[in-house]
Formats: C-alpha cells, sequence, structure tokens
C-alpha cells in the first residue's frame, strides 16, 4: 500500500476511535448537532457533629469547651432588649428582690409564693421561674417588664433545670424524693422518676446531654440520670461522713464534674462518663456555689462558711487565690455579669448581696435586701438557652 494511503487509513481510524469514545459523553440534539450529556450530580457529604449530643439539642460549638457560647455580651437576640438586672429571691421573706446593677440599688420588690428558693431562666430564655417552695408553686417573672405573671402549681419545687434538648423541665422535688420530669411550658407532669437518697438540689449535664449529675444533700450521695430514658442508672455515696453536696459544675471539656460540699469544706471532682470514685480538693469552709469565668479559665467558688470566694483554675486543677469580704458575709448562690467583670452572691444569713471584682476580688457593693437571700439571678446572661438553676447556660 502507498504509505500515504496507510497515513491517511490510521488517522482515520483514530478520529473514528475518538468520536467513539466521545459518543458516550454526547447526545444528538433535535436540530442533529452534538450535544455534551449533563454531568451526574455530585454527592452531597453529610458531616456527622462533632459531638454525637441528646438528639434535638442544639450542636455543641466546641468539643474542648462546654461554655463557648457564654463569652462576654454574646447575649442570644432573645434577649439582648431585656434590661440587666439582678434577682434575688428572699427564701424568709417570700419576696424577691430587684436589683439594679448600675446603681446598685433595689428598684422593685415582687412579692411571690412561701419561701423562694431560685429564680431559674427557662430554657427558652423567654421567662424567670420563682422556685417557691413551701408554696408548692412556680412564678413567672416577665424579664423585659419585671412583672410577675399567674403562678402555676408545682409540688416541692425547691429547684429547677431543664433537659438540653428543651423538651423537659425537672423539678428538683428534695422533700418529695422525686426527679419530676414537667413539660417546661404549661409544668404538666409528664413523668416522675423516685430516688433513693435525700434532698436532691442541684444537677449539672455532660457534655453530649445525654445524661446529668444530681447531688443529693440530706444524704451525701451523688445520682447520675439518663436524660432521654428519664431514669437514675447510677448511684454513690461520697466518701466522707456528714457530706453535704451542694451546687454541680461541668468542666469545660467535659470530663470532670465538681460537686461543692459545704460540710467537707472543698470540692469533689468526679469523672462523669465512668461515675467512679471522686477525688476532693479544698477550698474553704462552707463550700457552696459554683460558677464559671466568662473565658472558661477558672471557676469561683463561694465558701458560706467563711465569707471567702475562691478562684479554681481548671487547667492547674487547683485554687490559685481566695478573696475575702472586707466585713464577712455568707456568700452563697449568684451569677457572672453579662460582661464577666462582676460576680453576685447573695449572702445568705446577711440579708444582703454581694457584687465583687473579677478582676481583682474587691468588693464592689454590698446590697441590702429580704431575709434569707439564696438563688440569685443575674439576668440576662449569655448563651444560646438555659439548662436552669441559676443560671446555666450553653
Amino acid at each position: 500500500m502507498h504509505p500515504n494511503l496507510v497515513t491517511r487509513t490510521l488517522l482515520t481510524g483514530a478520529a473514528l476511535a475518538v468520536l467513539a469514545a466521545c459518543g458516550a459523553a454526547t447526545k444528538a440534539g433535535p436540530d442533529g448537532a452534538t450535544r455534551a450529556a449533563a454531568p451526574a450530580p455530585a454527592k452531597k457529604t453529610v458531616r456527622k457533629p462533632a459531638v454525637d449530643g441528646l438528639p434535638g439539642m442544639p450542636p455543641v460549638l466546641d468539643p474542648k469547651d462546654v461554655y463557648a457560647a457564654d463569652r462576654p455580651n454574646r447575649l442570644s437576640p432573645v434577649v439582648r432588649d431585656f434590661p440587666s438586672r439582678v434577682y434575688v429571691p428572699n427564701t424568709e421573706s417570700d419576696t424577691v428582690s430587684v436589683i439594679d446593677p448600675k446603681t446598685y440599688q433595689v428598684i422593685d420588690t415582687l412579692r411571690v409564693g412561701r419561701q423562694p428558693q431560685h429564680v431559674v431562666p427557662s430554657w427558652d430564655l423567654k421567662t424567670l421561674w420563682v422556685n417557691n417552695d413551701r408554696g408548692n408553686t412556680l412564678t413567672p417573672i416577665d424579664p423585659m417588664t419585671g412583672k410577675t405573671g399567674k403562678s402555676v402549681e408545682v409540688h416541692d419545687p425547691y429547684n429547677l433545670y431543664f433537659t438540653p434538648d428543651g423538651k423537659y423541665a425537672v423539678v428538683m422535688a428534695s422533700l418529695d424524693r422525686e426527679l419530676v420530669f414537667r413539660d417546661p411550658h404549661t409544668m404538666k407532669r409528664v413523668k416522675t422518676e423516685p430516688v433513693t437518697c435525700y434532698g436532691v438540689n442541684h444537677a449539672d449535664f455532660s457534655l453530649d446531654g445525654r445524661y446529668f449529675i444530681v447531688s443529693c444533700e440530706f444524704s451525701g450521695e451523688l445520682l447520675k440520670v439518663d436524660t432521654e430514658k428519664m431514669k437514675v442508672v447510677a448511684q454513690q455515696k461520697l466518701p466522707f461522713r456528714g457530706a453535704m453536696p451542694q451546687d454541680v459544675k461541668v468542666s469545660p471539656d467535659g470530663k470532670r464534674f465538681y460537686i461543692a460540699d459545704m460540710k467537707a469544706d472543698g470540692m469533689w471532682i468526679v469523672d462523669g462518663d465512668t461515675f467512679g470514685k471522686p477525688a476532693f480538693l479544698p477550698t474553704g469552709k462552707g463550700c457552696h456555689g459554683l460558677y464559671v469565668s466568662r473565658d472558661s479559665r477558672t471557676m469561683y467558688v463561694s465558701n458560706r462558711g467563711e465569707g471567702t470566694v475562691s478562684v479554681f483554675d481548671f487547667a492547674a486543677n487547683e485554687v490559685t487565690d481566695k478573696w475575702r469580704l472586707p466585713q464577712g458575709g455568707s456568700p452563697d448562690m449568684g451569677g457572672v455579669s453579662a460582661d464577666g467583670k462582676v460576680l453576685w452572691l447573695s449572702g445568705r444569713y446577711n440579708s444582703e448581696v454581694y457584687a465583687i471584682d473579677t478582676r481583682t476580688g474587691r468588693q464592689l457593693a454590698r446590697v441590702k435586701v429580704g431575709s434569707g437571700p439564696h438563688g440569685l439571678a443575674v439576668y440576662p446572661q449569655p448563651g444560646r438557652y438555659s439548662l436552669g438553676h441559676t443560671g446555666v447556660f450553653r
């Protein structure tokens, strides 16, 4: 064959091969022209959350810091327009004193039910609930107007929490020896979980929200509760004769729970997942309330029996400072201001409230209130939702 014919044949074959190869990716249009076929749709990549949280719970912002949403002045749009106030339940006066934190003055006194113990922000941040323990009622406060609404009948509401998914309110019925799961809005009873310890008191939830640890004040015990099942799954006695556990807080990384003990004069530290034997760290006489700083680095520990506040460093796992109230006092429950600069604590046996500078430990003010001030709430505070008590936010 002639060399030119060979070359022509090879070229023609190559061209046909190219056309054949392209045929799978082309399509003839109505005018006979070749059209490119539409590319196959790309598969969507579903990212798994960093933390496998309780179904319905807002996703964890930072797996290394459960308090990541609580940074200074990071207020939810829900609460942004609420006036800044300090609400102080006076257990022996059956009132709530309302303090303006700018002037350190009581600007209102609200009549509520018998023996109000704590003022508790609702899960959706829209309502403050006053726990009238002996009055067997919850009194709502509108944080926009500062006015009370119609009280709701709830038996033995010593303390109040909310599950991280917002599905239930959890009433710590101390004398009834029950954890009562209720509708978070109507407070209608949904499930009652009887307990064998005495004085269910305070609590905090795990990083993933799937369980919470409860302190039992009068029998010196701790409970571990499955959130979804609404059931006690473990129980232990604290290794101290006469132990009287109070406030509970989880560490920023979610690995440890701290339990204040006002008879042991310090904090128990327990691994929440294993729920094993706790370690102990002394803080001061009458260790009672636990409040995390806005940068998640330290925790303020109120020592009610000696009029001091210990500053606990999470990373160092030790108390690095102790602030003493200049005229003494009985610092109890409270919270940190939205900007993180002031720690507010009730003076349980002194009918007063303390404002403390969180940078220096200096007392900024003492404000006279009613008799037996207890679980005061600073409101509003940063966070996406409330887990209850005097303000535990995520």
